[in-house]
């Protein structure tokens, strides 16, 4: 049995703990027999521990701790602090596991307000377990996601070889805003949104490009991201945004500008790795 996890791109601007978008770049968990001792084979490095500490076995000992230990093995395309989701699908991919082996026949809602109580926030979580493009909220322990079809588009990753801690990032936010500021803020999240929903994505690029939430209060950990900014519209871009909270950059591109921008990034910014992604519509799947 093997479980698939897309990777995810969350906040796309103002959307911010609250819209997420699926990718085609997956970790891949595959269960095999009963052993004595949990372990999981993987080649991410020494800091992805190989027994039950685990975020997967974790999580999934969190949801049903008499499962019988297994033997796993993990592969992952989705880089670790970088902002594309992958402490997200560790916990989905536990989730699942628990999911399976303990019978526990969990929907998808119950997938995503499991995973979203976990990671704090629903923005990775739900477009990961649905797929495409997502708009969520937790209220106290509940979550309300809305799946939508994503306008088909160009999407280049800028990926920086640094790492870029979430709580790092999170730690520069304000701890409040004035009420006309967030009024705005929230203005420009709901004519973004719009804008995807009517598949104008020309509109809701300079709304993802006129966030206040977070993306401001970030610039000086992400300095990469008025360059790539300013060199993506210069070529016919709709939009470049911060990942969720750094440090990879997303830039929405027509197919037809895709590969000559592509190629750019890659020459400018060449401590970085630049990849070409796709919507994932489907999200998290089980193959037996």
């Amino acid at each position: 049995m093997k479980i698939i996890v897309p990777g995810t791109t969350s906040n796309l601007g103002p959307g911010f703990d609250s819209c997420g978008l699926a990718l085609n770049l997956y970790l891949t968990l595959e269960i095999g027999g009963e052993v004595e001792k949990w372990v999981i084979h993987h080649t991410l490095g020494v800091s992805i521990p190989k027994d039950e500490t685990n975020l997967i076995i974790q999580t999934a000992l969190a949801l049903a701790p008499t499962i019988h230990p297994r033997e796993l093995w993990m592969n992952s395309e989705i880089p670790a602090t970088r902002g594309l989701g992958s402490s997200s699908a560790a916990i989905i991919a536990g989730i699942e596991l628990a999911n399976q082996l303990a019978e526990l026949k969990l929907n998808d809602k119950e997938k995503v307000t499991i995973a979203s109580n976990l990671e704090g926030h629903p923005d990775n979580a739900a477009p990961a377990i649905l797929g495409d493009f997502v708009v969520a909220t937790k209220i106290n322990d509940s979550v309300f996601a809305m799946k939508h079809v994503f306008p088909d588009t160009g999407i280049i990753a800028v990926i920086p070889n640094h790492e870029l801690l979430t709580t790092e990032s999170r730690d520069v936010l304000p701890k409040e805003l004035s009420y006309s500021q967030a009024v705005q803020a929230s203005s420009i999240s709901n004519v973004m949104i719009s804008a995807v929903l009517a598949h104008d994505l020309k509109l809701a690029g300079e709304m993802m490009e006129n966030d206040l939430w977070h993306e401001t209060y970030r610039k000086d950990l992400v300095p990469h991201l008025p360059e790539i900014r300013s060199l993506a519209k210069k070529n016919g871009a709709y939009a470049t945004f911060l990942s969720g909270a750094g440090s990879t950059v997303l830039v929405l591109v027509p197919h037809s500008r895709l590969e000559k921008l592509k190629q750019l990034l890659t020459e400018t910014f060449v401590d970085a790795t630049v990849q070409q992604f796709n919507v994932e519509r489907e999200g998290l799947r089980v193959q037996n």
